[in-house]
């Protein structure tokens, strides 16, 4: 499921721990990098006789140079997220320029749900848009707390992000992603307000924009799917 048919890619752990997925990794023919925070753990990792030939490096997930390592490449990531930094480490990964070709990933359910929720539903918001405009994703399926020790206060769920292939039509994503984060910042109003509210666009100038897509000017951000934002990103913009 890791590799597939990019098994010549690079494989970027983030979170070797004791390393149990980075032995399974590395059973899959992976050109492995493992990425640990912890200093204890960098140290007794490489002492493991079933880590030959595992790159290790010490290094903060936030902060380490993604575009140094990929080097323009084909690149895939797995790991389990740690749950507190899990959220904005995905979105980082999944919204660059050059995304990874994959990423498997375990993080709380709820993060999950948010990653695949449909548009109309509690879940939906910023981080359906954004992470789906560069990414198709996918559950693969849920742990609950009980097959942890000691058990966590949440349930788990796996998430496949796969690199899409179009670029869904988006010419300027900093400015798609500022829209998009306005629209939903208030999402008891409606996308008009939100962004007037957000950003200072003028009401009217959002609301034409809805207009020219046959859509409620009162409408709110979480009834919009990622056509509709692209589209009305757009015409905000022209």
């Amino acid at each position: 499921m890791v590799l597939g048919e990019n098994e010549q890619a690079r494989v970027l752990e983030i979170g070797a721990g004791t390393g149990a997925l980075t032995v399974a990794l590395l059973a899959r023919g992976a050109r492995l990098t493992a990425l640990e925070i912890d200093p204890a753990l960098v140290q007794i990792l490489p002492e493991r006789g079933d880590l030959g030939g595992v790159e290790i490096v010490e290094a903060d997930a936030l902060q380490f140079d993604y575009d140094a390592f990929a080097g323009g490449g084909a690149w895939i990531v797995a790991g389990n997220l740690p749950y507190n930094v899990g959220t904005p480490l995905l979105a980082e990964l999944a919204t660059r320029d050059l995304p990874p070709q994959r990423i498997v990933a375990m993080l709380q359910k709820d993060v999950v749900d948010r990653l695949t929720a449909k548009p109309a539903t509690p879940a939906y918001g910023s981080l359906t848009v954004l992470v789906g405009a560069r990414m198709n994703v996918r559950r693969a399926f849920t742990l609950g707390r009980s097959h942890f020790h000691p058990p966590p206060n949440v349930d788990s769920s796996v998430v496949v992000l796969e690199r899409r292939d179009e670029t869904s039509g988006i010419d300027d994503f900093r400015a798609f992603t500022t829209i998009v984060k306005g629209a939903f910042a208030y999402r008891r109003k409606t996308l008009a307000n939100s962004l007037l509210q957000a950003l200072g666009t003028p009401r009217e100038q959002s609301a034409r924009a809805l207009r020219a897509l046959s859509l409620d000017p009162e409408i709110r951000a979480e009834h919009l799917d990622l056509a509709a934002f692209v589209e009305f990103t757009r015409r905000l913009r022209a």
